[in-house]
């Protein structure tokens, strides 16, 4: 298939609205850093939300409200700023008794973790130096998420681009304390290689599912062999087919190979994910070259004892990639999703030919018809506010769970990314960082 060439936002394609959506609820937050892109975090709660960003003088920033409050009743400026590199997100999250835990600012430098003394109180977060005490002096990616049985997790890799591992701590709640949830990294790269993941992600098997790609050093061209785990504890992880696996997972573990390309032939990690099918099976999405040479989307699934790699696309361009830095993404496949009636869809997006969301045939997982959507947010909050060359909007939607029938974002505006370098001259000035409450119902109030 051939994509008429329009742009189109990957993010308007997130759901179908049920209306026109307009605008519930506007808060202005804060002025915030400019001058390149690194995402913030938004964490919606049941009686309060919270956001982390780089204030206007790059400091990261913390703010609680009660919901449906037009104010911010707390905020928290802490001890760390960003520089210039997109990799410094932050990332935050409320653990079974109410604390609070951010983490972020951080690509191969020591673990920088925040937690609050008081459940839901962003005055009280103080800066906790450690957690378990080893493999904390090069951290990149941090993470929390919840796993099976109500343990808190905290993932994150220890290492370099080329030469990392992926470690996994689990938090008592009892002694407010964090140890090791694995003995040993679940990748462990043996100095050589290091692996970029994507998940864990719960499945509607009940399993965990992770899908990853190796990469040999800094180069982004380098990154090789997509692979795949599951588990159904996030300790014991096996094949596809069910056979157990001895951790640390490394390159020549055998049974976890589900793409054996090379390095240099259009695989990098970024636009890669999991989904599944009307029969629970996963399907990895990724991109590489084809047999031309061309950039196209591939979905792989386990079938009759072999891993099946299906090209989903026919684009006839290349994406050529290398060196270090935060790479823009210019070819992005989305999860596969299942709908009510058992029929799959995917988002494609394109530099050149735009994308959407896409009707996928089930036995060939090509992609098919283009469906047509409904934005989420009014499109003229996609206008830019400050007018200067190269400023773009930026969107980052809510962790947690928020009231029904709305969606929660931050907007922002920022330079494009410039591979992790400080620019030449003086910085842009700052953006105003807002919060927006969208609604598709007329009558709301």
């Amino acid at each position: 298939m051939t994509f008429r060439p329009i742009l189109i936002v990957l993010t308007l394609f997130i759901g179908i609205a049920q209306g026109a959506p307009r605008v519930k609820q506007s808060i202005e937050i804060s002025k915030v850093w400019s001058g390149h892109p690194v995402g913030f975090c938004l964490l919606t709660t049941k009686t309060r939300q919270f956001a982390a960003f780089y204030d206007d003088k790059r400091q990261l920033t913390v703010v609680g409200r009660d919901l449906g409050s037009d104010t911010w009743q707390q905020r928290k400026v802490l001890d760390t700023s960003v520089g210039w590199d997109s990799h410094n997100y932050v990332t935050m999250a409320e653990d079974a008794d109410g604390y609070l835990h951010l983490s972020g600012n951080m690509h191969c430098v020591p673990l920088i973790y925040y937690r609050t003394e008081k459940p839901g109180d962003v005055t009280s977060f103080v800066r906790v130096k450690s957690m378990v005490g080893r493999n904390e002096k090069r951290c990149t990616y941090p993470r929390f998420m919840n796993g099976p049985d109500g343990v808190f997790v905290f993932h994150y890799r220890d290492g370099s681009s080329g030469n990392g591992n992926e470690i996994y701590n689990m938090y008592d709640h009892a002694t407010r304390t964090w140890k090791r949830m694995l003995d040993q990294p679940l990748t462990d790269g043996q100095g050589k290689v290091n692996a970029y993941a994507n998940g864990p992600k719960l499945g509607p098997d009940g399993r965990y599912h992770l899908l990853w790609m190796w990469r040999v050093h800094g180069g982004c061209e380098t990154n090789h062999q997509l692979s795949y785990a599951r588990s159904a504890d996030l300790k014991h992880w096996e094949t596809i087919d069910g056979t157990p696996l001895t951790l640390p997972i490394t390159p020549i573990t055998k049974g976890v190979v589900v793409d054996p390309t090379p390095v240099k032939k259009g695989m990098i990690n970024m636009g890669h994910s999991i989904g599944f099918d009307a029969e629970k099976r996963a399907v990895l999405t990724y991109h590489k070259y084809d047999a031309n040479g061309k950039s196209q989307i591939y979905n792989a699934r386990f079938e009759n004892g072999k891993w099946v790699l299906h090209q989903a696309t026919n684009w006839d361009y290349r994406w050529q990639f290398s060196g270090g830095g935060s790479v823009p993404c210019e070819v992005r496949g989305g999860s596969m999703t299942v709908q009510d009636d058992g029929t799959l869809r995917q988002t494609l997006s394109h530099k050149k030919f735009g994308g959407g969301l896409f009707e996928v045939d089930p036995i060939s997982l090509k992609a098919g018809k283009k469906i047509p959507t409904k934005p989420t947010r009014p499109r003229e909050l996609g206008r830019k506010e400050l007018p200067i060359p190269g400023i773009g909007v930026r969107w980052g939607g809510s962790k947690g769970t928020t009231p029904e029938g709305e969606r929660h974002y931050l907007r922002w505006e920022t330079l494009g990314s410039n591979r992790d370098r400080a620019r030449a001259g003086p910085p842009p000035p700052p953006s105003t960082l807002k919060l927006y409450v969208i609604t598709d119902d007329e009558n709301a109030k």
